[in-house]
């Protein structure tokens, strides 16, 4: 045998077994006979076996050419499943769209834009993967997903950012603590040797207050309550025991009912930038650019998006 026979080849001799003839094959798959001809010629040299008996009354196939039939429908019956398998698998990725929020933005905003989005995109199936900012980067630049939204205020250069909204952090305690009746504002020096509640190191909050405390000439103790969640740092600072700093977009339902209060700060800038991150070499397109859009669309509209 000399190489391995040619896909094109046994198609075609398949097709000389179904209608009798060399042209008629030819012409089913849009091929001139001289040049089918030539390919019949090649697969019987690769095969190292007479396939065809041709006259002028048409070509049939030999013993040998009936049993390579056989195999090469089998071969050509498997080829087309690893087409349709790999079609449907292509399909199946286009339909699908994975992206990485941090918990702010994946609990407060993400909710309101996917809503939209899906009217806009009824046929695509959108997974939320939710971490802390340091999560949603390490999946971006992993390339496990291609879109990410975080709070972090700054990105490596690593990825591409564009800011889709704003917020602010505010300082809040629970009724109970004695900041809740102060009538004048903290300051950095005192929030720092407070016995503040925190979100785990990583998290775009926990950032913001250690960048805003930094430029303002004041580091975060090490002696912290950690928490992992926003809902848990909620509840320990409307215990009454600690304060705690927090996406406004996170306590406006609690400030609104009185189980926390918001303490103002005087000397600290605690607004910050809501991004979306993607690899430079996997700029967004098609769902993921749409998505993006609404994303920066209803963040200007937001009241938010001014603070």
């Amino acid at each position: 045998m000399s190489g391995q026979p040619d896909l094109a080849g046994l198609d075609l001799l398949v097709r000389v077994a179904e209608t009798g003839s060399v042209g008629a094959a030819a012409r089913q798959v849009g091929m001139a006979q001289p040049n089918a001809s030539r390919l019949l010629a090649k697969l019987e040299r690769q095969l190292d076996l007479a396939l065809l008996v041709r006259t002028t009354a048409g070509s049939r196939l030999t013993t040998e050419g009936e049993v390579v039939v056989a195999w090469a429908r089998d071969a050509l019956a498997g080829v087309e499943r690893v087409v349709l398998g790999a079609r449907s698998l292509a399909a199946q990725r286009k339909a699908h769209l994975t992206v990485a929020s941090s918990l702010t933005v994946a609990e407060h905003l993400a909710p309101r834009w996917l809503a939209r989005f899906r009217r806009e995109h009824p046929d695509l199936h959108v997974s939320l993967d939710v971490g802390n900012s340091h999560h949603v980067l390490d999946r971006v630049t992993s390339g496990r997903v291609p879109l990410g939204f975080v709070e972090s205020p700054t990105v490596p250069r690593t990825v591409a950012s564009t800011t889709v909204a704003r917020d602010r952090l505010l300082v809040v305690v629970g009724p109970a603590h004695a900041w809740a009746r102060r009538r004048t504002p903290v300051t950095a020096a005192e929030l720092v040797a407070s016995d503040l509640v925190l979100r785990e190191a990583g998290s775009g909050t926990r950032e913001t207050l250690v960048r805003a405390l930094d430029l303002a000439g004041h580091a975060l103790g090490e002696q912290r309550l950690e928490l992992a969640s926003t809902a848990a740092v909620k509840a320990a600072a409307g215990e009454g025991g600690a304060p705690a700093v927090l996406s406004e977009l996170a306590v406006a339902a609690e400030l609104a009912t009185g189980q926390l209060v918001a303490v103002p700060v005087a000397d600290l800038d605690l607004s910050r930038s809501l991004r979306a991150v993607w690899l430079p070499s996997r700029r967004p397109e098609g769902p993921a650019a749409a998505l993006v859009r609404l994303a920066r669309a209803s963040g200007q509209a937001s009241p938010s998006s001014s603070a």
